[in-house]
């Protein structure tokens, strides 16, 4: 039985959710522009207070760590570090893309694709997108079949790919199907799902039961992009 609270800010989204043994996560959410530092401790210290519970006496701190928002992932780390450090709590660094693979799998129209194949590709800005594929494994989290990649979107690879998942898919349109020259069918297609404290908990509850935890001074930001702005003339050659 665990008790871990789970953050993510590396999106347009804030969200906190904190899992007690097996009862029902609890969670918040809500689409920020810049406030998320205003939401995420007062959250925090709700979804503890609503358990009765008192933050050293959890097993450990989640994070999404990235790919993304480069000041949202700055953000949820540095809070984590600072939370888990007071309560000399072990933290638990989830991948974005990985927490949104976890919950794909479990929406109405995956399951109904039979789809054993996906790519999980988000718009990265600057004209591409952080993508990578997985394999689904029976009564398991999907596993990635490679590393985080940042490419155009013509670079995204889908030649034996059942499932598309992902805000790289309504950015780019076509672009993103280059690779086999061809859309998949609408019903292996899911634009709109995105990344949630959820599902990094569902990761972090894996990763604990691997003995996957780590010390908070360990713990780093995951970027996969070392360059996060264009100059003028590099903004001006992309837009004619």
């Amino acid at each position: 039985m665990t008790r871990i609270l789970a953050i993510d800010t590396s999106s347009a989204w804030c969200s906190v959710a904190l899992s007690l043994n097996d009862e029902a996560p609890l969670f918040r959410t809500q689409k920020v522009a810049a406030g998320a530092s205003q939401l995420l401790l007062p959250w925090i210290e709700e979804l503890l207070l609503e358990s009765s519970i008192e933050l050293a006496s959890l097993d450990a701190i989640a994070i999404g760590n990235g790919p993304g928002a480069f000041t949202g992932v700055r953000l949820g780390v540095a809070v984590v570090q600072g939370l888990a450090t007071a309560a000399k709590l072990p933290v638990l660094p989830v991948s974005s893309l990985d927490a949104i693979a976890s919950q794909l799998i479990e929406t109405p129209a995956f399951i109904s694709s039979g789809a054993q194949s996906f790519v999980v590709a988000v718009d990265a800005r600057m004209d591409e997108a952080y993508w990578a594929s997985y394999r689904v494994v029976p009564n398991q989290l999907p596993q990635r079949q490679s590393d985080i990649l940042l490419t155009a979107p013509e670079g995204i690879q889908l030649s034996n790919i059942n499932f598309l998942a992902g805000s790289a898919i309504a950015e780019f349109g076509d672009r993103i199907f280059t690779s086999i020259g061809h859309q998949l069918p609408s019903t292996h297609l899911d634009s709109s799902i995105g990344v949630n404290a959820l599902g990094v908990l569902a990761c972090a509850q894996d990763m604990w039961s691997k003995g996957l935890q780590q010390d908070v001074h360990l713990l780093e930001p995951l970027y996969i992009r070392n360059k996060v702005a264009l100059t003028s003339a590099e903004r001006n050659q992309l837009h004619g």
